[in-house]
């Protein structure tokens, strides 16, 4: 089967590498622009283009599907399908009508939950106990394509964006190898979406990063699983910024006796407060409706470490506050 791909992330190449091991076909990879990344402003490929150059794979790396240099090239590569993972643009009708088979997604959802952008941070950030993988058949839609097939992944409390990500893109990268000689054959029943289940996700920006102390633990610490390992969940003490990349709920009986002793410090516990500083762990920090336990941070310009560690080199005291 000859197979157009067009991926750029992590994820993307994985769906790249089962399909090239797997032995399919592969006359052209289409991958985003290389993007200026690091302190020296370099041009950097993507994990697609990087992949794909290692197996002496044709890339094309487009401006524009909409072009007619673009259409001209993906349509001289004869694809019987156009597999699509993470790319980062819309599909125009040219593309999506060009090989027999379609073009097929790997959407890192459980369609028609989480339409649209950033579907993995948005399942943490609303503390979502399970997700999954849809390969769909795309339309003009913003993932609104007939569904192929679909698997769960269940999502453990602890688990991070970092560790979900990497769990989507295996699953992935396997649905889809199950999917392409079913469906090649006529052997997968395409069916529609219930749009009256349908959910959209907005592209995250910088303001998702920063902590609002006065939110639930629970909704603070889902945001930093989202945001961990990279970019951080962001907050800021001593007039210096932090990422917070791992935190804990504290047990109720310890809630109690954090509350008794707060009060009898004198001490307020506002919500983003240090309220307690946990020997060999880190500090605990008051939030809407009770505290945290922050064990894994990221000062400015220097590494992951925890917070014990970091709390030894910074002079931080009881009282102090985030924010």
């Amino acid at each position: 089967m000859r197979v157009v791909f067009m991926g750029t992330p992590e994820l993307a190449a994985a769906a790249l590498a089962g399909l090239y091991e797997a032995g399919y076909e592969l006359p052209l990879v289409v991958t985003q622009p290389d993007r200026v990344s690091g302190r020296g402003r370099q041009a950097a490929f993507s994990p697609v283009k990087a992949y794909a150059y290692s197996k002496g794979l044709r890339v094309d790396q487009p401006d524009s599907l909409r072009t007619k240099d673009t259409i001209y090239r993906i349509r001289e590569a004869e694809p019987e399908v156009i597999v699509v993972a993470a790319f980062g643009m819309l599909l125009p009708a040219p593309l999506l009508d060009m090989a027999p088979l379609g073009c097929l997604n790997i959407h890192t959802s459980l369609l028609p939950a989480y339409r649209g952008a950033a579907p993995i941070q948005w399942a943490l950030l609303n503390g979502e106990g399970e997700t999954g993988v849809t390969i769909m058949r795309m339309d003009e839609g913003l993932d609104t394509g007939p569904i192929l097939m679909q698997e769960k992944l269940a999502i453990p409390e602890d688990m991070d964006y970092g560790e979900l990500y990497n769990a989507l893109s295996s699953l992935g990268a396997r649905l889809l190898l199950d999917v392409l000689p079913q469906w090649a054959k006529g052997g997968i029943q395409a069916r529609s979406q219930n749009d009256d289940g349908a959910s959209y996700v907005a592209k995250l920006t910088r303001k998702h990063e920063i902590i609002d102390w006065s939110c639930s633990s629970d909704a603070i610490r889902n945001q930093i699983r989202a945001f961990s390992p990279s970019p951080g969940a962001s907050t800021g003490i001593g007039g210096k910024e932090i990422k917070v990349l791992q935190a804990t709920r504290i047990s109720s009986e310890e809630q109690s006796r954090l509350c008794t002793e707060v009060q009898e410090h004198g001490v307020q516990a506002l919500p983003g407060q240090i309220a307690a500083i946990l020997r060999r762990h880190g500090p605990v920090v008051a939030t809407g409706d009770g505290f945290l336990l922050l064990t894994k941070v990221q000062p400015a310009g220097k590494k992951a470490m925890d917070a014990w560690s970091w709390l030894n080199g910074s002079r931080l005291s009881v009282g102090q506050a985030f924010g």
